[in-house]
């Protein structure tokens, strides 16, 4: 067990490989004595600029918080601070990108910056459990669970990053808690799913998907739902998160010498894994809904359909599975009349009746979202879609670079970034480091 331990790097990065298919991030990440630019970047001028100007808003929000006096990831533009949603995964993108990125005096290194972007969630995490909805420089926020991509899967990726156990089973430790608290807080009907209770729990700002719904959980404490008939309702996105984070506690817990609590942990996350697709998945539509707690679907097709497919909760070894995800690839994700628009993809169905136009700002009612595109790298190779993801990523590029000012969200149709906004968001500045070497590397192998 301590020979174990003490190579846990080597078993780990198998056992990602092998057991998590995790992000590509992994194979693309390289050490590097000194950044460098991408060469397809580098030999078109405005592409070069606008790489530059990437890096540059990520070097900018770089800063600490009152509440978390280490730098950490800033979501830049008008949020000031980090959200469980999509902070880890930011700066684990960031860190996996360490190797394009110069040095800037008095700036920390991408790697010391995603540690401590999620180090502010463990070492700030209550006592019950309960991890912050949010770092940010007004306060620590608890008023909701506001989680996407599983702070879990990302402390895994990183800790194999940084070569560093103390991180790992400090992570560990914290994930294993945030877990337990999920349990006893958010499955109050007993499905074994994982609910929510208001707006803010999936980040979906002025969504359709939660209309008539508060955006914040009651008296500014998660634990509580409001008091509607219709609440609270199972959760597709929530429950899958929960799935990716287990898949990555057996992970952890297997790099750790903890057999007992790997196997556990694989059984837990099998059990929500069907328990998705069972109760929350519609064939009729070809999406995964809400399920309210009078039994009936919320029907908005939203990014949910992403959201799922980010944490591979389909398996297409599995025939019923591989039918599920063939369908809700050809009707939703890949239809141009749905989420697959110019520049994909929509945050709700452009066949959707709720769909919002004109498209306001900060709206997950339609807008293609920079986080929506920075997450797809996580399912759309891994499901055999690279050359859709190409497209994908030449689009966003191609909007980025035309704009120069790394929005938040844009016009599916045109590419034009909503307004107002001050600029400067971190997400839009990494889909544009990472979709960069992506795309170079794409053109180098090609080469050879």
């Amino acid at each position: 067990m301590t020979q174990n331990r003490r190579s846990f790097l080597a078993a780990g990065a198998a056992l990602a490989a092998g057991t998590l298919f995790r992000s590509p991030l992994h194979a693309l990440a390289k050490e590097a004595h000194a950044a460098h630019v991408p060469q397809q970047v580098a030999a078109h001028p405005a592409w070069l600029k606008s790489w530059n100007a990437a890096l540059d808003v990520l070097a900018h929000n770089v800063r600490p918080t009152p509440g978390y006096p280490h730098p950490v990831l800033f979501e830049g533009s008008t949020y000031q601070g980090i959200w469980q949603e999509c902070g880890p995964h930011e700066s684990l993108v960031y860190a996996t990108r360490r190797a394009f990125v110069p040095p800037v005096e008095g700036v920390l290194a991408p790697l010391d910056v995603a540690r401590n972007t999620h180090s502010a969630f463990f070492d700030l995490q209550h006592e019950d459990g309960q991890l912050p909805a949010s770092v940010k420089t007004s306060e620590n926020g608890y008023g909701q669970i506001q989680m996407v991509v599983p702070i879990a899967a990302t402390a895994w990726e990183l800790a194999q990053l940084l070569h560093d156990e103390q991180f790992l089973t400090k992570a560990y430790a914290a994930c294993s808690r945030w877990d337990a608290w999920l349990r006893r807080y958010r499955d109050t009907r007993k499905t074994g799913l994982v609910e929510g209770f208001c707006t803010y729990d999936t980040g979906h700002d002025n969504s359709p998907r939660w209309k008539g719904i508060p955006n914040r959980c009651p008296k500014a404490d998660a634990r509580l739902s409001p008091d509607l008939a219709s609440m609270p309702r199972l959760c597709p996105d929530l429950s899958a998160t929960v799935y990716g984070a287990r898949v990555a506690l057996h992970a952890m817990a297997l790099a750790l010498g903890k057999r007992a609590e790997a196997d556990r942990w694989l059984h837990d996350a099998e059990a929500i894994r069907t328990l998705i697709i069972e109760k929350l998945y519609s064939p009729e539509d070809a999406a995964f809904y809400d399920l309210d707690a009078q039994g009936q679907f919320v029907k908005v097709r939203s990014d949910v359909i992403s959201r799922v497919l980010g944490e591979h909760v389909l398996k297409l070894e599995d025939r019923r599975d591989r039918a599920i995800f063939e369908a809700v690839w050809e009707r939703q994700l890949h239809n141009p009349a749905a989420f697959w628009a110019k520049y994909p993809l929509t945050s709700v169905a452009m066949n959707d009746p709720s769909f919002v136009r004109p498209i306001p700002r900060n709206s997950w009612g339609g807008a293609s979202q920079a986080l929506t595109a920075l997450r797809a790298p996580r399912w759309m190779a891994h499901y055999g879609k690279q050359k859709e993801l190409e497209q994908m990523m030449q689009a966003w590029c191609e909007a980025l670079i035309r704009d120069g000012r790394f929005c938040q969200q844009m016009d599916p149709d045109t590419g034009v970034f909503s307004l107002p906004d001050p600029g400067g968001y971190s997400p839009a500045a990494l889909v544009l480091l990472d979709y960069s070497v992506r795309l170079s590397e794409k053109t180098g192998s090609k080469k050879k």
